[in-house]
């Protein structure tokens, strides 16, 4: 019996002559394994849908295990994040994120939309990176049952922490003059706009995660904050994110030689 579920590629694997597996997350089974027969193949009817980070209506069987894609439309490419390359380094993290949260077999109703959006910010909206990418970070593991606690110092209680910072290793916010009881962590310096911005990242409805401005030092400490909770939290590294710092690192001197060279022919 064939089925349809709308769901995007979060991981390509080459296998056999001509077949992809994919792991595809969708809302209505979470994250699912799909072998793509044929889509190697230069004519193949399901080759745009085979891709990392295709959104695609997917019609299925299923073959003892495996959910096999028989025929599959594309719903959006995504092609304003997959014409940068920094773009794409930082989607395939956001996949590579996502795959290891998401559960099996278990339907994703917030995950799905969480990724499109973020996706849709970076290539349609063209949002900030650093603040696309902190934002997704954090719902990401708040969904996931790794919210951080943000209301108030953890130590003294108040609602407006006297030099905010975020324990990141036991998800704490604190003073930088209160200290924590256990284990000595890690702790990030915030600021009141960069506070005021992951309270509304982690509680605001999911059409509204990007209604906020921030830029310059606080969505630094904003960004730095978010990326180094993931880490403590998942207690792991991510290659799709160590090449993308490497790319966006490769960039910036770049940048910087050509302004120099510039200013040198203006003299």
């Amino acid at each position: 019996m064939h089925r349809v579920v709308e769901g995007i590629v979060l991981r390509e694997t080459d296998t056999k002559e001509a077949d992809k597996i994919l792991t595809v997350l969708t809302r209505s089974e979470g994250k699912i394994a799909v072998i793509a027969r044929g889509a190697r193949r230069k004519r193949s009817r399901i080759a745009a849908s085979s891709e990392l980070l295709v959104y695609s209506e997917m019609t299925l069987f299923q073959r003892g295990n495996w959910s096999m894609m028989d025929e599959a439309a594309t719903i959006e490419l995504f092609s304003g994040v997959r014409r940068d390359v920094e773009l794409l380094a930082l989607g395939s993290y956001f996949a590579e994120l996502t795959e290891l949260l998401a559960e099996e077999d278990v339907p994703a109703p917030e995950l799905l939309p969480l990724l499109l959006n973020a996706l849709y910010a970076l290539g349609t909206l063209h949002k900030p990176q650093e603040q696309v990418k902190a934002a997704f970070e954090l719902r990401l593991l708040s969904l996931s049952g790794f919210e951080p606690l943000l209301d108030g110092c953890a130590v003294c209680g108040r609602t407006a922490p006297e030099v905010p910072m975020l324990d990141v290793v036991q998800g704490l916010l604190h003073c930088k003059g209160c200290a924590l009881n256990g284990p000595k962590g890690l702790s990030m310096p915030l600021c009141e706009d960069s506070l005021k911005a992951m309270r509304h990242v982690v509680s605001c409805p999911p059409k509204r995660l990007y209604a906020f401005s921030l830029e310059g030092d606080a969505l630094r400490r904003m960004a730095d904050a978010a990326e180094a909770y993931t880490a403590a939290q998942l207690e792991r590294g991510f290659r799709t994110l160590d090449f993308y710092k490497s790319f966006r690192i490769h960039e910036a001197q770049y940048r910087a030689e050509r302004n120099r060279t510039q200013k040198d022919a203006e003299q």
